[in-house]
């Protein structure tokens, strides 16, 4: 397992920090402050949805191809199945961007900025410039380079997928795929789509060109190697993270 110290690679010393897990959930979050209680049961309010959806439903969990749900599934099931349907993956690959949004967004009833964490997927709403570093394994960019994230343009998700750091299922080999859109949700299933495209440096075109064909998508960034690609409203900036 990656060592997390990219959770502190979102430029945020002036808000609270806190941590909080249920089951596979582990979420580091920013806000102005300390809502663990409150994030806690968002949390087990969301997987609670989930899980009993899948429950009924049990292909929602494994197909690595969108599905279609019924009308009256819960909301977070049908924008993940949403999500699916424009990047082509399955519903699940959506799941740690879905949380954090969710989370996020409820919690800013009660914070006027919050940053959700889970996984390097993260959910951003901020009143001012902030600085995403970005982690791409053994890449020599990983710790040189992050999005620079105006407050105005917030909220944000910025979701990474890897085919070489972490757990989760790639199909490609793309030391970092960073998608940036309004939705959480479908950033992170984004990023995953297009990462399964990208083994090779000579692949970073073929996955910038999908992105543009995402519909809600704002921004993407693909690194291999010492290699970068980028397409969209993203704004590179060195960084001392």
């Amino acid at each position: 397992m990656e060592p997390k110290t990219y959770r502190h690679w979102v430029e945020g010393k002036d808000l609270i920090q806190f941590n909080v897990t249920v089951k596979e959930t582990d979420l580091y979050l920013r806000a102005s402050s300390n809502l663990h209680r409150k994030a806690r049961r968002l949390i087990l309010k969301y997987r609670s949805l989930l899980e009993k959806y899948i429950e009924r439903h049990p292909a929602f969990l494994t197909s690595l191809e969108p599905l279609p749900v019924s009308q009256d599934a819960p909301h977070i099931v049908r924008e993940m199945a949403a999500a699916a349907e424009k990047t082509g993956v399955g519903p699940m690959a959506s799941v740690a961007g879905a949380i954090a949004e969710y989370v996020g967004t409820d919690l800013l009833a009660f914070s006027p900025e919050v940053i959700v964490e889970n996984g390097g997927d993260i959910f951003l709403k901020s009143l001012r410039k902030r600085t995403v570093g970005i982690y791409a394994g053994k890449s020599p960019l990983t710790g040189k380079i992050g999005l620079e994230i105006n407050g105005q343009d917030t909220p944000l998700g910025i979701c990474t997928s890897s085919g070489t750091v972490g757990h989760s299922l790639s199909f490609g080999k793309a030391d970092a795929v960073i998608a940036v859109a309004r939705s959480a949700t479908l950033a992170d299933a984004a990023a995953t789509a297009i990462g399964n495209l990208v083994s090779q440096p000579g692949d970073i075109t073929r996955g910038i060109e999908f992105g543009k064909s995402i519909i809600g998508l704002k921004g993407v960034v693909i690194i291999k190697h010492d290699n970068i690609g980028l397409w969209g409203e993203v704004k590179l900036c060195p960084t001392s993270l």
